[in-house]
């Protein structure tokens, strides 16, 4: 069993809330990323519905007038 100075469980303590913090920003990072790549899908499923109406809608207008 290896015995552990005050000293030496502080810098372990402070390795661990450095290393905690590091992970706290990059769970932040990927919360914002997840939330911009949300808002892209949204955007790109938006555009291909008005996409696919304006389409249908020429597409039906250009029958008629055969």
């Amino acid at each position: 069993m290896k015995a552990y100075t005050k000293a030496n469980l502080e810098q372990i303590v402070m390795l661990q809330l450095e290393n905690l913090n590091a992970m706290n920003d990059l769970l932040s990072i990927m919360k914002l990323q997840n939330e911009l790549l949300h808002n892209a899908n949204k955007k790109l499923k938006d555009e291909i519905s008005e996409f696919k109406e304006k389409s249908f809608r020429y597409q039906a207008s250009r029958r008629n007038q055969k």
